[in-house]
C-alpha cells in the first residue's frame, strides 16, 4: 500500500555516468551486452538464430536509451539493475513469441518508416458492436472498407469491461479478453491477420492511465493485497489526498468531488475520472513492466498502432495539477523503446486534449508517432459557425508542422464530443474574448442562436460557469437534418481541410453517408447521461443502401468523399504532413499550400454563404494557369478565382519565379 507519496521521477545516474564514461548518444552501455546474453538465453533464443541476431542488433542500437530512461525514473530504487533485468526478459520472451508475419512486417516498415504518411492513407473508426455487431460483423464488411478507401480501422475499446458501467469501453477489466458480446481474442487475431491481408492496419487504444475496478490488479488491491495495493495510488486516510488536491482539478465533478474515491475499507483510490477508473501508480516500476507486457501482448496478436489514452494524465507529482508532467513524456519514450526491442512496427497515436502548445509536446518519432489533432477539428466547426477563418488559419501557420517522422491524424468528428480548445491568446489577437466566444459557440452548435444550422446537443452543460461542449454527428451538426443542399456542401467543405492539410484523415464511420443524431440514445441503459451517444449510433443501414444514388444526400455526400479520397491519393503533394501558410486576404477563405516537386497544391475553402473572390493580385505569384484537381481540367488565376458558397478547390499550381524560369 502506498504509506507515502511518489514525489518523484528522479533522474538517475545513466550507466556512462556510473561507469565515469562519456559515452555518444546511443552507444552500447557497459553491461548492456551481458543483460542480453542472460535474457535471451532465458528466453530460448538459440545462439545464432535470426531471431536472436536481429533482437541483439535492435538491442544494441535501442537498448542504452529504454535503459538511460528507465534509470531515470527508477534509478534511485535500490532494485534498479533487477527491475532492469526483468525487462529485458519480457522483451527477449515476446520477441521470441512473435509471429513470424509480423516480423515480416517490422523489417519491412523499418526500410519504410513513414509509411504511414501516405497520401493513400484513409483511416474509419466504429463501435464495434453499433457498426457491427460483433468481430465477426467487422470481418463481414472489409469488402466495403476497401471500397471505401480505407487502411486504418480503428476499433474503439473492445476488451472486457464493466457493463453497463464502462465508460464506452474505457474501464479495462482485462486487455487480454475481448467483451463477449463482441467475440473472442482468437476472433480478434484473425481480424488483424485478415485486415492486414487486404492493406487495412488495425487500430485499437490502450487504456494505460487506469483500469477497471474489476480487473484483477484492482481486486486484489481492495482486498488488501500490499503487492497489487501498490499498482494504484492508494493511501489509508485523507491526508495524501488532500495534498494533491490542492493542485489537482476535477474532471468529472458530477461523477464524484475532488481526484479520489473512498473503497469500503476506508482507504482512499486515485480515480481521475470516474468512480470505477482506477489510476495506475507509474512511480512503481512493476507497474511499467505490467502495462509494457500488456502492450506486447496486443502487438503479437497483430495490433499496427496503440491509441495512447489520457497520456496527459499518466504521472503524479504533490504540488503539480499531475497533467502533461515531464516524466509523462519519459514514460512514453520508455513504452516506445520497448517497443522499438521487441514490436518494431508498432507505433503510438496520442489523445492530449490540452492546451495547444501541450499537444504538440506529445508528437515526436520517439514518443508518439501519431497524434490526434484536436486544434483543426475545433477550429473548422468555429469557422463554419462564423463564416471566419481567421483563426483556423492562425492554427495552420503556427502549429500546423511537426516533427518529421510524425503525422497528424485530421478528423471532422470523434466518437468525442467538440471542445473548443482554442488559446485564448491565440484568439485575443483578433479582438476576441476566449470565453465569450466558446459562449457563443455553445449556443449555435445547440441551435440556441438565431440562424443557427446546427442541431447538437450540450454536453456537460454547466449554466452556471458556461462550461459547455457539444455532441452530434456530422451531419446534424452541418444541418442536415432538413435535407439541404448547403449542408450537404457543408459536410464537404469540412472534409476536403481534413483530407488536405497533412496527416491521415478519420472518418467516423457512418458519416460517409450522413448518418443523423440518435436521439433515442437515453432509453439505452447506462447512456442516459451522457449526450454523447446521441452521435454513436446504431449502424444505417438504410443509409447505406442509398450511397451509390447520387440523387439522395447519402449518395451525394458519399460521392463527395469518394473523390476526396481519390483525388488525394492520385496528388503526392498531399502526402505527409508539411503546410505553407497561404493568405486568400479574404477572412471567409481559407488558404495554404502543399509543396511538391517543383509544383504546389493550391487548397482553397470557402466557409461562406456566398460566392467569394480570392483576387488576382492575391494569386500573382503563381503561374497564370492552374490544374484543378477535381475537374482535372486547366483554370486560368491570373484574373482572380471565384469560389461558390461552401466550396472548396485543390489548384496544383506552379510558383511565378518557376514558371519564368522553365
Amino acid at each position: 500500500m502506498v504509506e507515502s507519496p511518489r514525489l518523484d521521477a528522479s533522474q538517475g545516474p545513466s550507466a556512462a555516468e556510473e561507469s565515469g564514461e562519456s559515452q555518444p548518444f546511443g552507444a552500447p552501455q557497459a553491461g548492456s551486452r551481458q543483460l542480453f546474453s542472460t535474457a535471451a538465453g532465458q528466453a530460448g533464443l538459440e545462439p545464432g538464430s535470426m531471431d536472436r541476431d536481429a533482437l541483439e542488433q535492435r538491442f544494441n542500437r535501442h537498448f542504452p536509451d529504454l535503459a538511460r530512461l528507465f534509470r531515470s525514473l527508477y534509478g534511485t530504487r535500490p532494485d534498479i539493475e533487477e527491475q532492469l533485468a526483468a525487462l529485458s526478459l519480457e522483451i527477449a520472451r515476446s520477441w521470441k513469441e512473435r509471429p513470424a508475419d509480423l516480423k515480416k512486417l517490422d523489417a519491412g516498415r523499418e526500410g519504410n518508416s513513414d509509411w504511414f504518411q501516405s497520401n493513400r492513407m484513409l483511416g474509419g473508426v466504429c463501435y464495434v458492436d453499433r457498426y457491427a455487431a460483433d468481430l465477426e460483423g467487422v470481418r463481414a464488411r472489409i469488402p466495403y472498407f476497401k471500397e471505401l478507401g480505407l487502411t486504418y480501422l480503428h476499433l474503439m475499446p473492445l476488451f472486457l469491461a464493466p457493463e453497463p458501467l464502462s465508460d464506452g469501453g474505457y474501464a479495462v477489466s482485462s486487455y487480454r479478453e475481448v467483451n463477449p458480446k463482441l467475440g473472442t481474442m482468437d476472433q480478434l487475431r484473425a481480424l488483424a491477420a485478415e485486415l492486414r491481408a487486404n492493406g487495412i492496419s488495425l487500430v485499437v487504444d490502450f487504456i494505460f492511465n487506469h483500469t477497471s475496478n474489476e480487473h484483477e490488479w484492482a481486486q486484489r488491491a481492495a482486498a488488501g493485497d500490499p503487492r497489487y495495493s501498490d499498482y494504484y495510488w492508494i493511501f489509508p486516510d485523507r491526508a495524501m489526498p488532500d495534498a494533491f488536491e490542492q493542485n489537482v482539478r476535477e474532471i468529472f465533478p458530477e461523477d464524484h468531488p475532488g481526484s479520489f474515491v473512498q473503497l469500503p475499507d476506508g482507504r482512499w483510490v486515485w480515480a481521475t475520472f470516474h468512480t470505477f477508473q482506477w489510476d495506475l501508480n507509474y512511480s512503481n516500476p512493476e507497474v511499467f513492466r505490467a502495462m509494457a507486457g500488456e502492450m506486447l501482448f496486443l502487438a503479437n496478436l497483430g495490433v499496427d498502432i496503440l491509441r495512447m489514452d489520457a497520456v496527459a494524465f499518466i504521472w503524479k507529482q504533490l504540488g503539480t495539477p499531475c497533467e502533461s508532467l515531464p516524466e509523462a513524456h519519459t514514460l512514453l519514450q520508455a513504452f516506445n523503446a520497448v517497443c522499438r526491442l521487441a514490436a518494431p512496427s508498432l507505433l503510438f497515436k496520442s489523445e492530449a486534449i490540452v492546451h495547444p502548445d501541450e499537444v504538440a509536446l506529445y508528437i515526436d518519432p520517439a514518443e508518439c508517432q501519431l497524434s490526434y489533432n484536436p486544434l483543426q477539428m475545433a477550429l473548422t466547426w468555429e469557422a463554419l459557425a462564423t463564416r471566419n477563418v481567421s483563426l483556423l488559419a492562425q492554427a495552420l501557420e503556427r502549429r500546423h508542422n511537426i516533427a518529421p517522422g510524425t503525422s497528424w491524424v485530421n478528423y471532422v468528428r470523434s466518437h468525442d464530443d467538440i471542445g473548443w480548445t482554442f488559446a485564448d491568446e491565440d484568439a485575443a489577437e483578433f479582438g476576441i474574448n476566449g470565453f465569450d466566444h466558446r459562449r457563443f459557440l455553445n449556443s449555435f452548435y445547440v441551435n440556441r442562436f438565431p440562424g443557427s444550422f446546427a442541431h447538437g446537443v450540450p454536453f456537460q452543460d454547466n449554466p452556471r460557469t458556461g462550461d459547455c461542449r457539444i455532441s452530434g454527428t456530422t451531419a446534424s451538426l452541418c444541418g442536415l437534418e432538413d435535407g439541404s443542399a448547403e449542408a450537404i456542401r457543408r459536410i464537404l467543405l469540412t472534409h476536403s481541410v481534413a483530407f488536405s492539410t497533412g496527416g491521415v484523415p478519420l472518418l467516423y464511420l457512418g458519416d460517409e453517408v450522413g448518418q443523423l443524431n440518435d436521439y433515442d440514445y437515453s432509453r439505452e441503459v447506462g447512456h442516459e447521461a451522457d449526450s454523447r451517444w446521441v452521435h454513436r449510433p446504431q449502424f444505417p443501414a438504410e443509409k447505406y443502401a442509398k450511397r451509390l444514388d447520387p440523387a439522395t444526400p447519402e449518395g451525394a455526400v458519399f460521392a463527395g468523399l469518394r473523390r476526396l479520397t481519390e483525388v488525394r491519393a492520385a496528388t503526392p503533394e498531399l502526402a505527409g504532413t508539411r503546410l505553407v501558410p497561404f493568405s486568400t486576404k479574404n477572412a471567409a477563405v481559407l488558404g495554404y499550400q502543399r509543396p511538391g516537386e517543383g509544383t504546389v497544391v493550391l487548397a482553397l475553402a470557402n466557409f461562406s454563404d456566398g460566392p467569394q473572390v480570392v483576387s488576382a493580385d492575391t494569386l500573382s505569384g503563381f503561374a497564370a494557369e492552374a490544374l484543378d484537381l477535381f475537374s482535372e481540367e486547366p483554370v486560368r488565376i491570373d484574373e482572380g478565382l471565384v469560389l461558390r458558397p461552401q466550396d472548396y478547390a485543390w489548384l496544383r499550381v506552379v510558383p511565378g519565379d518557376q514558371a519564368t524560369a522553365g
